[in-house]
């Protein structure tokens, strides 16, 4: 009962009321936003919004494809060749700390009242990664992707793949209210401590490639 109608209730009137509430705190992080990101080319798609928005295809339930908004944390600068720069040189300070502190998630918030994702789930992560999972990993798809999770808070972006893979589907076998009060309860804590970021040596992580 709870993760076929409870969850999605939950979800929407959580997420509704706290954009209400955050509303002006979040215009404020926008325009700094909007200042850092203004080095290189402001992004094609989106116009202005180029600058301050994120918004890329990923697979949500069922595998079906969706655009996640998240806050631009990098700027558009390009080498002499056109090409983008390095994501840790584009990383601005503005951008650096929205990032540590999670921030960079919140318009996701947009998402979960939409319909494309839930506030507990597994992240949605690249289209390009569905003909590389295994069977079971792809049984991460059987419910709608959060934005945070089991693997968020065992670990984040500092585990293996294979690892985190792991925690989605255990998650996936497992959704209780009790379970969504822990992982919230748990992803405060992380984001307090700014754990597990970032891989060594990435921005955030490293490719997935089917064996990693």
């Amino acid at each position: 009962m709870y993760q076929h109608f409870f969850k999605r209730f939950i979800d929407f009137w959580i997420s509704l009321l706290a954009l209400l509430i955050l509303c002006i705190p979040l215009l404020i992080i926008s325009i700094c936003l909007y200042i850092a990101n203004s080095k290189g080319n402001p992004s094609l798609e989106g116009g202005g919004w180029g600058r301050l928005l994120f918004l890329q295809e990923r697979p949500g339930k069922d595998g079906k494809i969706f655009k996640i908004i998240k806050f631009k944390t990098m700027t558009d600068e390009r080498d002499a060749e056109g090409n983008l720069l390095p994501d840790a040189e584009r990383l601005t300070e503005v951008g650096r700390f929205v990032r540590s502190t999670s921030i960079d998630e919140l318009p996701q918030l947009i998402n979960v009242v939409k319909g494309d994702m839930a506030l507990i789930g597994p992240r949605p992560l690249l289209v390009e990664y569905l003909p590389l999972y295994s069977k079971e990993q792809a049984r991460r798809h059987e419910v709608r992707p959060g934005i945070t999770g089991w693997a968020q808070v065992h670990g984040r972006n500092a585990i293996s793949w294979t690892e985190k893979f792991k925690l989605d589907v255990w998650y996936v076998d497992h959704i209780s209210l009790m379970t969504d009060i822990r992982v919230i309860w748990l992803t405060i804590q992380k984001v307090l401590q700014r754990d597990g970021i970032s891989q060594e040596g990435n921005a955030t992580m490293e490719m997935f490639d089917g064996t990693n």
